[in-house]
């Protein structure tokens, strides 16, 4: 059976979320529809051994009680949104104020916390096996405007490639910009190895500088240890970064995805050099959040039955710039009646 369907826990409200396991090819995708969310990825290394890459829990009690928006679908808004404020058509709202001054990935209740509906299927290729997840979010619901429906089409091919679409429409203007929270940790989540020693590629000549984490508005050229242009170790940059007072060592940063047109486009290559397993990353979003998991302490563990601690694994969130929608300057977010918001992205896991 290339789809497998299971109970996968109890929500606060008494309803069963289920799991539901995509086989294709030499991959293995488990996702639920808890925040739309990726729960594990098996991925062969160079030897055909078989690993889970992707963190995350065994059962949705510990998603329940853990924060850090593991493999959740993310919104109406991925990333910051300066003092939770913006103003749409002369209105202001004020939004969760949830990570320091800003909100964040869509507030105090986001998408990440709701039970979505689902519905298996194939995808567009023959052989391909997809699960869809559909969300209506209420107009006033964390205080966006409008009511806003949502669908996260995840598909699983032959080839290796994990495959996934967003759409989402309005009934009156609102903002939208929608992610997926996956870290990554290609030596296997159980493996105790963190990303330091992984390899990293980015298709971004530029990036958004900003103050503590909300961009000025400018496009600045990577350098340094953003510069990630060529393939290298993250262990050898991440040292080099500038640590703010407070703050914690490690990568944060929004990258901007260099593209020639609209459509997929190559954003990022992570390669762990010992299993030989890789993954790139292609979208149709002009930005790349890298997270390297700065404020993993240990207090969680994972399926593998390892602790996550800091740079334990690497998110790589394809999205629309940070704060967007209080900067002119950056691909707009403002999704209006009639229009679709669209959005894909495409991991694909092989070997070296």
């Amino acid at each position: 059976m290339p789809i497998k369907t299971r109970e996968f826990g109890t929500t606060p409200d008494g309803r069963t979320a289920m799991l539901y396991e995509l086989m294709c090819g030499d991959v293995t995708v488990a996702v639920t529809d808890f925040g739309a969310s990726l729960v594990y990825v098996l991925a062969p290394d160079r030897n055909g051994m078989l690993a889970d890459v992707a963190l995350g829990f065994s059962s949705l009690d510990e998603y329940l009680t853990n924060g850090p928006y593991h493999g959740n679908t993310v919104g109406r808004v991925a990333n910051r949104i300066a003092a939770g404020t913006f103003t749409l058509d002369g209105e202001t709202y004020q939004l969760a104020v949830n990570n320091g001054p800003n909100s964040l990935h869509g507030g105090d209740v986001g998408f990440n916390k709701k039970l979505w509906t689902s519905h298996c299927g194939h995808g567009e290729n023959d052989g391909d096996v997809g699960v869809k997840f559909r969300y209506t979010s209420p107009a006033g619901e964390e205080n966006y405007p409008g009511e806003l429906s949502v669908e996260v089409m995840y598909t699983l091919s032959k080839a290796g490639e994990l495959r996934i679409d967003y759409t989402a429409t309005a009934d009156a203007p609102t903002i939208c910009n929608l992610t997926n929270h996956t870290y990554w940790n290609l030596a296997g989540e159980a493996s105790d190895s963190t990303v330091c020693d992984h390899v990293l590629q980015l298709h971004c000549d530029t990036y958004t500088p900003g103050v503590e984490m909300i961009p000025t508005g400018e496009i600045a050229p990577v350098e340094g240890p953003l510069d990630f242009r060529a393939p290298t170790r993250i262990g050898d940059l991440l040292p080099q970064l500038p640590v703010a007072e407070g703050d914690m060592p490690g990568y944060d940063h929004n990258f901007v995805v260099n593209r020639d047109g609209e459509g997929l486009a190559p954003a990022a290559k992570l390669t762990d050099p010992a299993s030989g397993r890789t993954m790139e990353v292609l979208t149709t979003q002009p930005g790349i959040q890298v997270y390297t998991a700065n404020w993993f302490d240990g207090g969680e563990t994972g399926k593998g039955g390892v602790t996550y601690r800091q740079h334990y694994g690497v998110a790589l969130e394809t999205q629309h710039f940070p704060d967007s929608v209080n900067q002119p300057s950056f691909p707009t977010i403002v999704l209006r009646p009639g229009e679709t918001y669209r959005h894909t992205t495409v991991f694909k896991f092989a070997v070296e």
